[in-house]
């Protein structure tokens, strides 16, 4: 399991996206929340960097079908991809998700064709704003699903 540089797994986790004011205030919500009682509508991933090699944290919105989770790839239609991107194509053995109390290890792959096309029906009904995010940019916004490592 990937675990942050800090024992508490909030707080010194490098942040490097551009929404990182935003994810840093969801980290907080979520650790201050207890997960076994409160469902919060987004989950926690951890990937490791691939230049860096450092865990990063970042908090996305929870969509989950069948115990399979997507990760959207929005960035919140900026024109490039958010660096967990490039981190779980360079390495989809290296996540963790966190839904509930416990993380666990998962195996991330990038979707196309008619399996995006659902798993991005899925998304825009659990965040309707993923639907104005892709009109915001020129970029494909890239879609991934994890699932428990074996």
């Amino acid at each position: 399991m990937l675990m942050a540089p800090s024992a508490g797994r909030t707080g010194a986790v490098d942040q490097p996206s551009a929404q990182a004011g935003w994810d840093a205030a969801l980290l907080d919500l979520y650790a201050s929340q207890r997960p076994s009682l409160v469902r919060l509508a987004v989950l926690l991933t951890d990937d490791r960097g691939v230049k860096s090699g450092k865990v990063r944290k970042t908090p996305l919105m929870r969509v989950e079908h069948e115990g399979v989770y997507a990760m959207v790839g929005s960035e919140g239609g900026a024109p490039r991809d958010p660096a967990w991107v490039a981190n779980l194509r360079a390495a989809p053995d290296q996540v963790t998700v966190q839904d509930g109390p416990e993380p666990w290890d998962g195996v991330a792959r990038e979707i196309t064709g008619e399996e995006k096309a659902r798993w991005w029906e899925r998304a825009v009904a659990a965040y309707p704003t993923y639907a104005a995010y892709q009109e915001k940019t020129d970029r494909d916004i890239p879609v991934f699903v994890v699932e428990r490592r074996a």
